[in-house]
This record gives structure tokens, C-alpha cells and sequence, in this order.
């Protein structure tokens, strides 16, 4: 198959040489009728042995070229297929696949001719992939095999250069030498970089001259000038230009932007605008109030206009300091010492303002510092009386009349006028009104009769009001200490009631008493006791001065035995008898029987133990074997032998915890015949209860006789 290129003669014999090359190394297409299929020439059968030659070959080629972005109003021709089994007789259909084919690449199925219908652009796409086949027309088999070529899109400088990265910013110090890099800037341009001239950049600078300069190649951008000043010009902006084709003539060419930013560097030193600086303030002025604000300028910015600012000298050491406002860097001059036009009017200052931070690369252009006069002028406003003393002592005795002197106060004008003074208490601090003032004077004396014990110190406030103007007033302090005279007799510290036992033996002591005096001194009275004349005969007690202000009642001489025996008319019943011993919980209820308690008909049993016997009173006198039942003992009587056996039980059990117990006293008297109808007692025996005797107490308990007797013998509660 032979093929033709689109490009012409020129382009045919550039390509002549590699095409030829291929020609050696590729087989003529052949169409194997069987198959179908594209495949090399099918070697002959086998047979006898010949000489070899090399058969005629088509010319192979494998891609074609066309120009990108063609503008004709006809389709570009691209090439032409050409098959040796192709005779012109039309028998041979030309048939293209693969990238493009139909849309943008047509061929003429019976002249091979390829065209390009679109315009082609080679940064969208630089090359295309097609299939070329001829087949037989009629049955569509093919006649030679299938074969792969390239379209190539071949490059025009259709493309500038563009700054994908711009504008730009970017900063370089003032004052920099020549030639310091500012910054580097790239331009891009879409065409091929293989082919021609068409990518390739050179940079210049249009606008920015002869500040900066740009180099051609890198695109580097660096000062042209030295020693560029931001306090003149602190921003330039370049226009800087890419243009292809090694910047030849017919290239195509972009531009960006720079700006550029001079930064600052400490190369001004600071300056005051005056020689002398000229303030008034009023002597009134507080301590650590602000005199005055100074500011010396600086044309540096940020860290480099910082500054500190000192007080070299001047007159009234001590009286003022200087600090730096870190916001505005002024000087800030305060007051340390109360001003006092009467002493001193005015006060001049030697001020000195100095970079804080200094760049050693400029030490050249001169001293970092400066310094100025600052002139202080103080005006003089009325001020309020001062006293002599701010504070008075005085002293003055308790029993002094009425209207004593106690002392003097004294106050002046401290102003040049030196107006009078008049003298008044503040009555907030007198409310009761004891003392007065002089008001010429400023005699201080009493007013009232004084009492140490209840105030024994008076702190007033004197008022010195000035006759000219009475809105200036002044205070001092009288302090009064008010002297003590005995004026108080001494009384008993606490009131005393004094208790002993009747068993308490002679000479003991039963109670020691002090006494107190209000007057002073506090700690060192000496006091004398004695019996009151009412008592001073009353031979059981005598009194003692020990000496240490205190009175001993020490000697009891005789006392009366009091019988601890009840009497016989005493109600044992209205006694209360307390254990003082705490509670040993549930024991308690294991103590004694109850049910005993109850039962008072029980007989005792005499070998009850009986340890200890206690001396308890009784009004009958018999041994304990002769004592007769309670029940034939007067009626007065039963109760009270009652309650002493059970005391006596409960006296000598040994074992009864020794804790707070409960003891029963429940007793329902020895009269009735019937006894106790409680039925705890049932509790007490294991026999059955015979009510049989309900009978024979009378008509009234025959209906209890007929519910509980038994007439056949048994009891209801058997």
C-alpha cells in the first residue's frame, strides 16, 4: 500500500529519509481471504529449493503532520492512502478508524484522500491515533492489512506567556545596597517547548525604571538604585513584560505587576520639634498626677520609632519623674512631691529622649538621641488653714468645774493673703457636748462634768475656718485623755451564794469572795473585808483577809444533826426514789419478775438471800421468822412494808446489774376477798384456775359464778 503526505514536496522529501528507514523494516500489507484479519504476507508452500529475492514493497509510513489552529474555508488535506492491490478499477474501499475518525477526520473511501474538517488545537490535544484499512467493495473483506499511523498536530506560536502567580507583592529594607534581590517572578507559555522558539521567555521591565531592574532570563527582580528611602517613597509598582520567541520580533508577550514595598530600618534618630518646652500647673496638683506630655519625633516606624526618655538635671530633685507612653511614645512627666507656690514657683527640667533600638548599620548618620528644656510653672490656689500640730495631746482630771481650760490649738493661713483663722468643733465627734473651743483663741475647755469610767479619752475634731473665705477649711485632732480620782467604792465581782454539807468539819473552807474598784489603777487596789455588824456575832463562821483581794469564810464551829429517819406522818408515797446510774438496755427487763411484782400472796421463800440488810425504819417490831402475812396487817400498813421489801429485794439482789432498773410498786390492797383478778398471775402456774369460790361470794357475783364455775367440773379455761 502506498500512502501520500499532505504536506508537499518539501515536507515529502524532509520526511523521505526516516520514512525509508521503516520501508527495510516493515512487509508489505497482504489480505488473508480466509480470516479476514490483517496480517503480513503469507510465506509460499514448500517446495523445491530457490534462489531468494527481495519482492517490491510498498512505501510504509507511520505518521502524518498538520498545522494547528487552520483557518481555511475548506477541510485541510491531511495525506492519501494508497493499496498496490488497488487498480483503479474500484474495486478497493478505503475504510478509517480510531481517534477523530468521522468527526474530525474524513476519508474518501475511494481515493484514500484524508481531511482535517475542524480546526485542530495542539495545547488541547497534540496528537491523534488512527486505524487505516483497505477492503474489497463488494464483499468488504479486507485486501491488505490493518495499519496504525499517528496524526501530529504540529505546533504555532498561538500562546503568549502568562504570570499565573501575579500580581505580586513583595518588600525589600530601605537604604539596601545595589543589586539586593526583591523578588523572582515566572511566566508560562502553553506552546510546545520542543519545537521552535515558540515557549521560550525573556523578561524585561516596562514600567519601575531605574529603581529596579529585572534579569532577562531568570526573571529575578533586584534594586538598580542604592540607598532608597522610605521616608521619601516607602511603594513602587513595576510592570514587568514576558514575551516569547527569545524575544525577537512576532513573539508574543504578557505582563504582571510588582509592588514593592520599602520596609522601614532605624536610620532617623529621634527629635524634638522645640528647644523649650513651657507648662503651668496649680500647687493643688495631687501626687503622681501627670505634668505634662512631651513628644520628640521620629520618621521610623514600629520598633524603630520606640524610645525612652530620662530627666537629666534640673532643679527640685525628687519632685518629678518621666515615663514613656508605649502607645504614643511620649514622654510622660508626673509628680512625685506636693508643689507649694509659697516655697518654690517654678522648676526647670533637662530632658533626653533616646532610641530604644539602634541599628549599628547607621551609626553614621549621626546620635540616636536628643534633648530639650522643659519649664514648669506653679499658680498659686487659696489653701484650707494648716494646724500647727495635727494632733494635740491633752490631759484633764475627772472631777474638773465646769469651764476648765484644758489647752490650745493653733492654726494659720498658709497662702500669702494670711487671712484669720476662727475655731469650731466638729460636734460629730462631741455629740454630748463636754468640751468647747475658743473660737479666736483656740482655747479648749470643758463644758460638761467629765466621768473617767464611762469615756476616759475624748478625740475631737477642730475645725480652723478661714475669715476671708470660709469654704477653706482645715482640721486638726485634740486628744483628751481624761485623768481618774477614786470616786468609786468596790463592789463584790459576782454575786455570791455560798452551799456546805451538814457534815462539813470545823476550820474548812467553804467560799473565797473578791472585789473590784472602776477607778484605777486596774491591778493594784488593796481592799479590807469584814463582817457586817448584823453578822459579825454569828459565832459559826469566822473571816480571814488572805491579803491577795480576797475573803476566805474558812471556820464552821458547830451544826445540827438532822435525823435521816422518816417520820411516822410522813407520806412515803410523795417521795421519789432516783438511781443515778445509766441504763443497761433489755437487762433491765430481766432484773425481776413482773409477774411477782403483782402477785402479792405469794409466799416469801425464806431462803431468799439476804446478803446485806439494810437499816430501814418499821413501826412493827417483830423478827422476820414471827412477821405475819400482809394480808393481816392493818391496812396502813400493808403499802408501806409493801414498798420497803421491794426496796430491800432490789438492794441486796447480787444479781442486779448495777444500772438504772425498773421497779414496779404495783399493789391493789389486802381488803377484797376476791384478791387480784389480774390475770398476770395466770402466768405464774401451770395448773388449771379454779373459779369455784365465785359462788360463795353473794347474789352480786352470781352471774360471774354461772359464766366461769364449772358445774360438771371443768373449767372453761382447763
Amino acid at each position: 500500500m502506498m500512502w501520500g503526505l499532505c504536506s508537499g514536496i518539501c515536507r515529502a522529501l524532509a520526511l523521505l529519509a526516516v520514512l525509508l528507514a521503516f520501508q527495510e523494516e516493515r512487509s508489505c500489507w497482504g489480505l488473508n481471504h480466509s480470516s479476514g484479519d490483517l496480517e503480513t504476507s503469507p510465506q509460499p508452500d514448500p517446495g523445491p529449493p530457490r534462489s531468494l529475492h527481495r519482492n517490491k514493497r510498498s512505501w510504509v509510513w507511520n505518521q502524518f503532520f498538520v498545522l494547528e489552529e487552520f483557518t481555511g474555508n475548506e477541510p485541510l488535506y491531511v495525506g492519501k492512502l494508497h493499496s498496490d492491490v488497488d487498480k483503479g478499477d474500484g474495486k478497493v474501499k478505503y475504510v478509517l478508524s480510531g481517534e477523530g475518525a468521522t468527526s474530525i477526520f474524513t476519508i474518501d473511501e475511494n481515493t484514500g484522500d484524508i481531511h482535517a474538517t475542524k480546526r485542530l488545537d495542539r495545547e488541547v490535544q497534540a496528537y491523534y491515533t488512527l486505524q487505516a484499512q483497505a477492503v474489497d467493495r463488494l464483499t468488504n473483506l479486507p485486501v491488505e492489512p490493518r495499519s496504525e499511523f499517528v496524526v501530529k498536530v504540529q505546533d504555532i506560536n498561538d500562546n503568549e506567556p502568562k504570570f499565573l502567580d501575579g500580581p505580586y507583592l513583595a518588600g525589600v529594607p530601605e537604604m539596601s545596597p545595589l543589586g539586593t534581590m526583591v523578588v523572582q517572578v515566572a511566566a508560562t507559555d502553553a506552546d510546545d517547548p520542543t519545537y521552535g522558539n515558540s515557549a521560550r521567555v525573556v523578561y524585561s521591565i516596562i514600567h519601575g525604571q531605574p529603581y529596579f531592574s529585572v534579569e532577562p532570563k531568570t526573571g529575578v527582580i533586584r534594586t538598580a538604585l542604592p540607598n532608597m528611602d522610605r521616608e521619601t517613597r516607602d511603594q513602587y509598582v513595576l510592570v514587568i513584560q514576558a514575551k516569547d520567541m527569545v524575544g525577537q520580533m512576532g513573539g508574543l508577550s504578557g505582563t504582571t505587576s510588582v509592588t514593592v514595598t520599602l520596609t522601614d530600618v532605624n536610620d532617623n534618630p529621634p527629635r524634638f520639634t522645640h528647644k523649650i518646652y513651657q507648662y503651668t500647673v496649680l500647687e493643688s496638683l495631687p501626687v503622681q498626677s501627670v505634668v505634662a506630655r512631651i513628644k520628640a519625633a521620629d520618621a521610623d516606624t514600629g520598633s524603630n520609632a520606640e524610645m525612652d526618655y530620662r530627666i537629666m538635671d534640673g532643679d527640685g530633685p525628687g519632685m518629678f519623674n518621666i515615663t514613656t507612653d508605649e502607645v504614643t511614645q511620649e514622654g510622660v512627666i508626673i509628680l512625685l512631691k506636693p508643689l507649694d507656690f509659697e516655697t518654690k514657683s517654678s522648676f526647670s527640667l533637662r530632658v533626653e529622649a533616646t532610641n530604644r533600638n539602634i541599628d549599628s548599620n547607621f551609626l553614621s548618620l549621626g546620635p540616636f538621641s536628643d534633648t530639650t528644656s522643659v519649664k514648669v510653672t506653679v499658680e498659686d490656689v487659696n489653701e484650707p488653714p494648716v494646724f500647727s500640730e495635727l494632733l494635740s495631746r491633752m490631759v484633764v482630771s475627772e472631777d474638773a468645774k465646769v469651764g476648765t481650760s484644758i489647752g490650745r490649738v493653733s492654726a494659720h493661713d498658709p497662702d500669702n493673703s494670711n487671712s484669720g483663722i476662727r475655731y469650731s468643733i466638729d460636734r460629730n465627734t462631741d455629740l454630748e457636748r463636754f468640751f468647747n473651743v475658743d473660737a479666736l483663741s483656740g482655747v479648749i475647755s470643758t463644758a460638761k462634768p467629765l466621768d473617767r469610767e464611762a469615756n476616759s479619752v475624748h478625740n475631737l475634731t477642730i475645725l480652723g475656718i478661714e475669715n476671708q473665705d470660709r469654704t477653706q477649711i482645715g482640721k486638726g485632732v485634740a486628744l483628751i485623755t481624761v485623768l481618774d480620782i477614786n470616786d468609786n467604792a468596790p463592789v463584790f465581782a459576782i454575786d455570791y451564794e455560798t452551799l456546805l454539807c451538814e457534815n462539813t468539819t470545823p476550820g474548812q473552807e467553804i467560799q473565797t469572795i473578791s472585789a473590784v474598784d472602776k477607778d484605777e489603777p486596774l491591778s493594784g487596789h488593796r481592799f479590807y473585808f469584814s463582817l457586817t455588824a448584823p453578822v459579825a456575832g454569828n459565832q459559826n463562821f469566822t473571816l480571814r483577809d488572805n491579803k491577795v483581794m480576797v475573803l476566805l469564810i474558812v471556820t464552821m464551829r458547830r451544826r445540827r444533826k438532822v435525823p435521816l429517819i422518816l417520820e411516822e406522818e410522813r407520806d412515803i408515797r410523795e417521795n421519789i426514789v432516783r438511781y443515778d446510774d445509766e441504763g443497761g438496755g433489755e437487762e433491765d427487763t430481766e432484773a425481776f419478775d413482773m409477774v411477782t411484782l403483782r402477785n402479792l400472796n405469794v409466799i416469801r421463800d425464806p431462803t431468799v438471800r439476804r446478803d446485806v440488810t439494810p437499816d430501814t425504819p418499821t413501826f412493827f417490831h417483830y423478827t422476820s421468822a414471827s412477821r405475819p402475812p400482809f394480808k393481816s396487817l392493818p391496812d396502813n400498813v400493808v403499802f408501806r412494808e409493801f414498798i420497803w421489801d421491794r426496796l430491800k429485794d432490789a438492794d441486796i439482789d447480787p444479781s442486779a446489774p448495777p444500772y438504772d432498773s425498773l421497779q414496779t410498786y404495783a399493789f391493789e390492797g389486802s381488803g377484797s376477798v376476791a384478791e387480784s383478778l389480774s390475770s398476770l398471775e395466770s402466768l405464774s402456774t401451770d395448773s388449771d384456775q379454779n373459779y369455784e369460790y365465785l359462788s360463795n361470794w353473794g347474789p352480786r357475783f352470781k352471774k360471774l359464778a354461772d359464766l366461769y364455775g364449772t358445774s360438771d367440773g371443768t373449767s372453761v379455761f382447763s
